[in-house]
């Protein structure tokens, strides 16, 4: 049997947690960032659980990280 491929893309933009949760970067910190008050710009920081609505889908992109 093959092996299944992991979506290139998919493995760059997400890590899986110990729970099977998946960590993602917080969108709206890319540019236009001089619009931002600096405390959204604050909270922007760091890593965010993506929606259970949108893990399945990314499970199936990753076979072999603990998905489906």
């Amino acid at each position: 049997m093959p092996k299944m491929k992991t979506k290139s893309g998919a493995k760059k933009r997400f890590k899986f947690t110990a729970n099977g949760k998946i960590k993602t970067h917080q969108v709206g910190k890319r540019h236009r960032l001089i619009n931002n008050s600096p405390a959204r710009t604050r909270d922007l920081r760091g890593m965010d659980a993506l929606a259970p609505c949108e893990t399945r889908r990314v499970k199936r992109w990753m076979p072999y990280g603990g998905g489906i």
